[in-house]
């Protein structure tokens, strides 16, 4: 069997789910699953992800720049260029062998070995851009692509094309209210709890877990209050459960990881999270009302660039890390008392989401790989 295209990029959550979802996308558009392939990093979350999905795949030896100048950063540094070209050749035998007639990036130094081999080979290539301001790779990467796919409107990116973010499809087709009841149930929440989820991205946030820590014991004799909290892998041992072994009223769950966003974005009242382009995107398909938090420490400060997109059109609430402490249990205060604004940032989103539903990204990539001008 042929091979259609090879999706390239990973090492972190926020980069494979979106390879997952343009996978679907594509097999939604007609391509027979067995003609996509993955490339991405032996170290990155893609090792385990990508295998039990059937996509076929290979993983290679490389590791990003580092920003700190630790001993072990800079050993990962000086070892960048020599894993690349040695990824980068594993890469132009794999694409001698596949002949695929698309490479697609999704960003991160996982993706440079198979964009710098397709380029080798001339194969077209199609960048896929979904943060509000790019990272180093899609600016380095868009300048060889036929097409870059990109989330936001005015990007600054060659030969853009706007298509909204990659959204896996289990999310793109949520709806709220038929969904509601069903997801509650599998999740153990009550019905008529105001269900808060708290989502600190893929590894997790000390800052957000400290402040949430603090809201529950404000909150623990309320029987209508219900959280779920998501305290990240790196912080599971080490979190202490400000109610465990308490007679308290309020449900409240604390788990590691969340495998389960579908049921938590058909089923919360108020989702709080990061900055993520991910996040922002399964925010605005679904149409939850959110109050985000951008990560400060985020690369060109990106993720404040994200959520301003959605707050300045009034679909979230923009909350900077340093006003935390002393605003979040203030805000979701007035949200639980204000449904009228709950809905209307919900329904300001889900207008925002229609692009980020049509997952016209198949198309363009389809064009890209039989030649035609996007």
């Amino acid at each position: 069997m042929t091979t259609f295209a090879v999706i390239a990029g990973g090492g972190t959550s926020g980069h494979v789910l979106p390879a997952i979802a343009i996978a679907e996308s594509l097999v939604d558009a007609g391509i027979d699953l067995q003609q996509i392939y993955y490339t991405g990093a032996q170290r990155g979350i893609e090792t385990e992800l990508i295998a039990p999905l059937g996509i076929r795949h290979s993983f290679f030896d490389v590791v990003g720049l580092q920003r700190s100048f630790s001993v072990k950063a800079l050993r990962n540094n000086f070892s960048f260029l020599p894993r690349l070209l040695k990824a980068r050749r594993r890469a132009v035998v794999l694409f001698k062998d596949e002949l695929p007639k698309v490479v697609v990036s999704v960003g991160g130094y996982a993706s440079l070995p198979a964009v710098l081999a397709a380029r080798k080979l001339d194969i077209p290539i199609v960048v896929v851009s979904y943060d509000r301001i790019p990272g180093r790779s899609s600016k380095l990467t868009s300048r060889f692509a036929q097409a870059t796919a990109v989330a936001f409107p005015s990007s600054e990116l060659r030969r853009a094309v706007m298509t909204g973010a990659p959204v896996r499809r289990v999310i793109r087709n949520i709806d709220r209210v038929h969904d509601r009841s069903a997801a509650r149930q599998r999740l153990g929440i009550p019905e008529g709890a105001f269900f808060i989820g708290v989502i600190g991205g893929s590894l997790g946030s000390l800052m957000l877990n400290n402040a949430v820590s603090e809201f529950v014991k404000e909150f623990k004799d309320d029987s209508q209050m219900a959280l779920r909290h998501v305290v990240g892998p790196r912080f599971m041992k080490s979190y202490v459960n400000p109610i465990a072994h308490s007679e308290v009223a309020m449900t409240y769950q604390v788990v590691a990881y969340e495998e389960n966003m579908a049921d938590i974005y058909a089923s919360v009242d108020l989702l709080i999270g990061r900055g993520g382009a991910g996040t922002i995107a399964d925010v605005a398909a679904t149409g939850v009302p959110a109050i985000l938090i951008p990560w400060k420490g985020a690369a060109d400060d990106h993720q404040t660039a994200n959520v301003r997109y959605l707050s300045e059109n009034g679909a979230a609430i923009l909350l900077a890390e340093e006003h935390v402490a002393i605003d979040l249990q203030k805000i979701i205060r007035e949200l639980r008392s204000d449904s009228e604004k709950l809905q209307r940032i919900s329904a300001r989103a889900f207008e925002i989401g229609e692009v980020n539903r049509q997952g016209t990204i198949a198309a363009v990539i389809q064009d890209v790989a039989n030649g035609r001008n996007v």
